[in-house]
Formats: structure tokens, sequence, C-alpha cells
């Protein structure tokens, strides 16, 4: 069954059958042709922490999830059935809002919410869509050294890429209306992460 608007969930990145990051987050839309969540700022998530207390970016060493508080920015995001990436309005780092690929597996709907994993690349692309940039090459580039991606698959999350940046250039729906005045219901739950989130 599907969601419903306002429902509490959990995003979760899985890597060889492991959860590796948790957030929770509330429901906007669940159709067959879209999903969107809202993040709040500042709500508890499962981190994955290395032996030296860091949170780790990539997979690519042993891990302890973590909970710990997000930054303050909230985020709405947009995924697609079978599309390998989600975009999420968001004000990231030193960046200011942008909108922000994250490259991605495909969600899979669980119990709790929908799990999927990460492909390490992201694209930043201005709010105006005066332009973009890539991020978090260097991560991928990582990646592909431990073994975690083959070189044809970071070629094909860079070719993906390519056609979300495109998609919302060029005002694609859902890019073809204002988002940045949107608002959570405000008789919506803070989303918390539930018991059992660190399983699969």
């Amino acid at each position: 069954m599907p969601w419903r608007p306002g429902d509490a969930i959990v995003l979760r990145e899985v890597w060889a059958s492991l959860v590796f990051a948790a957030r929770p987050a509330l429901v906007v839309q669940d159709e067959p042709d879209q999903q969107m969540f809202f993040l709040p700022g500042g709500v508890r998530c499962g981190a994955p922490v290395g032996k030296d207390g860091d949170e780790l970016r990539v997979p690519d060493r042993p891990w302890r999830l973590e909970v710990r508080e997000r930054g303050p920015s909230p985020i709405l995001s947009f995924a697609w059935p079978e599309i390998p990436y989600s975009v999420l309005l968001w004000s990231a780092g030193t960046e200011g809002r942008v909108w922000y690929v994250n490259m991605q597996a495909p969600l899979v709907r669980t119990p709790i919410g929908f799990d999927t994993v990460d492909h390490a690349l992201d694209v930043l692309v201005a709010l105006d869509r005066s332009g973009w940039t890539w991020k978090d090459e260097d991560e991928l580039t990582d990646a592909v050294a431990h073994g975690l991606f083959t070189k044809e698959e970071a070629a094909s999350f860079r070719r993906w890429g390519g056609l979300a940046v495109e998609r919302i250039v060029l005002r694609e729906p859902p890019f073809d209306r204002d988002w940045e005045s949107w608002a959570p219901d405000p008789g919506w739950p803070v989303p918390e992460l539930p018991e059992g989130w660190d399983r699969l």
C-alpha cells in the first residue's frame, strides 16, 4: 500500500546487506510515477562512523551506526521508479540553496520506508538553472579504486547525472512548478527513527 502524505518513514542507504545510513523523513507524495519526501532540519539520523569517530562518505572500511543530529537545512526530495537518481531542493553547505542531484539506485520499498544504494557522485544545479557542476568526483574515483563500483558503472552514473541536469534545466515536470515556496503541513509530526531502523 502506498504511504500517505504526512506519514513518517525512513530513507536508508544500504551496502552489502548492511544499513549504511538512515534518515527519518515525511512522505509528501507516494504515487506510482513519483515519490516526494520532506526531511526537516535537525532530525536524528543513523550515520556510518569509522574507528576514528569520523563519519564515512563511502563504505570503504568497517563502520558502526551512530545516531547523530543532521544539519539545520530542510530538504524536499523527488524520486522516480527505475530512475537512478533523486533530486533534492536543499541548502548544500556554502553553495546556498540548489537543486542537488544525488546519484543512487532506484528506491526499493520496505516496511518502514525506502532503501537505496548511494552512487557517491552528485551534481549541483543553480536554483535559477544558470549553471551546474559535478560534486564528489573524488569520492567516486576512490570508490572505483576500492572496487565498490566498476569504471563502467561510474560512466553510467555520469550519463544519468547529465540527464538529470537536462530535466531540471529544461523545467520538465515536476520542475515546471515553483517549489521554493513549498512548506510542509504544520500538523505533520517530526519524524524519528523507528525500532529496527538499523536492520534489514
